[in-house]
């Protein structure tokens, strides 16, 4: 089946539930937690009757088909002592199909945009689905200014300035403590630049809610939006926001709420409460996951991230608490 040719909601239910009968014969965590829900897989008839499996298990269990192996392994960032999620991908094809189609969906083509990333924590371990995408944005990119920058602000600032002359488009990805970092130390007034920011900070900074953080950067960089990230370890989709907060996702890929007191209930739009997401491009391990994050959706298929369940580990997922 051809994820990525999904062209409207009935076709999205179909394979929806393709895969969902895929995964429950062939992942044997997945179907342990089915079978133990008393469902009938072959009584379903509709992608929001499909359970999802807490994201936690992705830390306790390894979730991929049986007998297979993986291609690579993606690992969440975590504090020393907390146990990290890790993604066992079987076929890293997929998630480089699904980031390229997206970036390519949301941004255009890869090949006329600059690609800068301002990612310090996440090049400084090991694992990261993140750096393996940016990298490889960066490599298709094409361009000679595109690249890392650690913690050599004044290298990016130059870099900046030059694109800017030059009237060349331009992606600054950055986890948000770095961004604010780097604009206490230099402005610029770039109004085409794309600035997106992956969220979090990372234990770095104080917290701040979204339109503080957004009105900071937007003065820092001379721009009027800031654009986000949401994605994680356990995902190998993302959806993009191009301002507010308010996110799309790709053809593949759909948000949907749960109830907080009764978490196999959803919710109707604009509603608040867990976010659940599906992405079929998790096709070797489970496209329906129970995330520890808190939203709400709209009728367009948009959604924001609206903060944390209390009790859930920090961890290098996108929140913003608003």
């Amino acid at each position: 089946m051809n994820i990525f040719n999904i062209q409207n909601e009935t076709e999205f239910n179909h394979t929806c539930l393709d895969v969902f009968k895929l995964q429950y014969q062939t992942i044997s965590v997945y179907k342990d937690f089915v079978d133990a829900l008393k469902l009938k897989p072959d009584s379903l008839r509709y992608y929001k009757e499909i359970p999802f499996l807490p994201i936690s298990f992705f830390k306790t269990h390894q979730i991929i088909e049986d007998q297979a192996f993986a291609d690579v392994v993606f690992s969440s960032s975590g504090t020393t002592g907390i146990l990290t999620s890790k993604h066992y991908v079987q076929d890293v094809n997929l998630y480089q199909q699904s980031y390229l189609k997206a970036f390519e969906l949301f941004y255009g083509d890869i090949e006329n945009t600059c690609i800068l990333a301002l990612l310090p924590n996440y090049l400084e371990r090991e694992g990261s689905s993140l750096i393996y995408m940016v990298n490889d944005l960066i490599k298709k990119s094409n361009h000679q200014k595109s690249g890392f920058f650690l913690h050599n602000h004044a290298e990016l600032f130059d870099t900046l300035n030059t694109l800017k002359e030059s009237g060349q488009k331009t992606i600054l990805i950055g986890v948000t403590y770095a961004l604010l970092d780097f604009t206490e130390t230099f402005k610029i007034h770039f109004p085409n630049l794309i600035v997106m920011e992956t969220g979090g900070m990372k234990g770095q900074r104080k917290e701040m809610v979204r339109e503080e953080l957004h009105h900071v950067l937007t003065k820092g960089f001379g721009i009027s939006k800031i654009h986000s990230e949401y994605g994680m370890t356990e995902l190998l989709s993302q959806a993009y926001s191009k301002g507010d907060g308010v996110f799309d996702c790709p053809p593949w890929m759909k948000v949907l709420i749960r109830d907080t007191n009764d978490p196999l209930s959803l919710l109707n739009v604009e509603k608040s409460g867990g976010i659940n997401v599906i992405d079929l491009a998790n096709m070797h391990s489970c496209s329906f996951i129970a995330t520890q994050d808190l939203g709400k959706t709209y009728l367009n298929g948009t959604f924001e991230v609206l903060g944390r369940f209390d009790d859930s580990d920090i961890r290098g997922c996108n929140l913003m608490v608003l």
